[in-house]
């Protein structure tokens, strides 16, 4: 893949050097000249200076053939022009970096749906260790879909019954059974599913409200 990193920071720099391990042909954008410079001691000519917001910038650096531009600089507004353009240019995926996650809601509306947010991941860490969070999100997909990790309790009215029997909302599904001493597996239709499990599932938000009430329950609360 040929995939354009606009951002040099250490978010950049760690991506770029990841990708490159990879064997993808990777080129980083840094406006400041003086650590674009100080950049391409460690990466070569992977490394090119200029501002990825200006559309002259990523012409040059090749954007009508890129698979993924991934704009990740320390400025939302930034890196929703750098998407924008990117895709304005037949770029036919991009990832943006989000600092402030109440920016995400502007991101989707402007059609730039695959979205990575520290402070959101964070959070979903801090949440799987809180008892009462049952439901987390994990991920945010194409098409308004999201990833989700259920955990089970004992009084969950699937408990026991096979995942086919598993009445879900459309467009739903459990996509990985992870068991309570942290063993993943991938679910048949014949799996059975146990108090304590944690599920994976692929569901609309629109769609928690069911999803929840078919695994959980309706005496349980929903946080999210």
């Amino acid at each position: 893949m040929y995939i354009i990193v606009a951002g040099g920071g250490k978010v950049g720099l760690g991506l770029a050097s990841e990708l490159m391990q990879g064997n993808n042909e990777v080129l980083v954008l840094e406006r400041d000249p003086a650590r674009a410079a100080q950049m391409a001691d460690e990466l070569g000519d992977s490394v090119m200076a200029g501002d990825g917001c200006e559309a002259s910038t990523l012409d040059s650096a090749g954007v009508a053939r890129a698979d993924l531009v991934a704009a990740v600089t320390g400025d939302d507004e930034d890196n929703l022009v750098i998407c924008e353009i990117a895709r304005s240019r037949g770029v036919g995926r991009t990832i943006a970096r989000i600092n402030n996650p109440k920016n995400e809601l502007l991101f989707k509306k402007r059609g730039i749906e695959t979205t990575i947010s520290a402070t959101t991941a964070i959070l979903a860490q801090i949440e799987q260790e809180l008892p009462t969070h049952e439901m987390i999100s994990l991920l945010k997909l194409h098409g308004g879909l999201e990833l989700f990790e259920i955990k089970l309790p004992a009084t969950s009215p699937v408990v026991g019954r096979a995942v086919r029997e598993v009445l879900l909302p459309p467009e739903s599904l459990i996509a990985l059974v992870v068991d309570p001493g942290g063993s993943p597996r991938l679910p048949g239709g014949d799996t059975r599913l146990n108090g304590g499990d944690a599920l994976v599932v692929v569901t609309h938000r629109e769609s928690l409200e069911m999803l929840r009430e078919a695994l959980i329950g309706s005496t349980h609360g929903l946080d999210t």
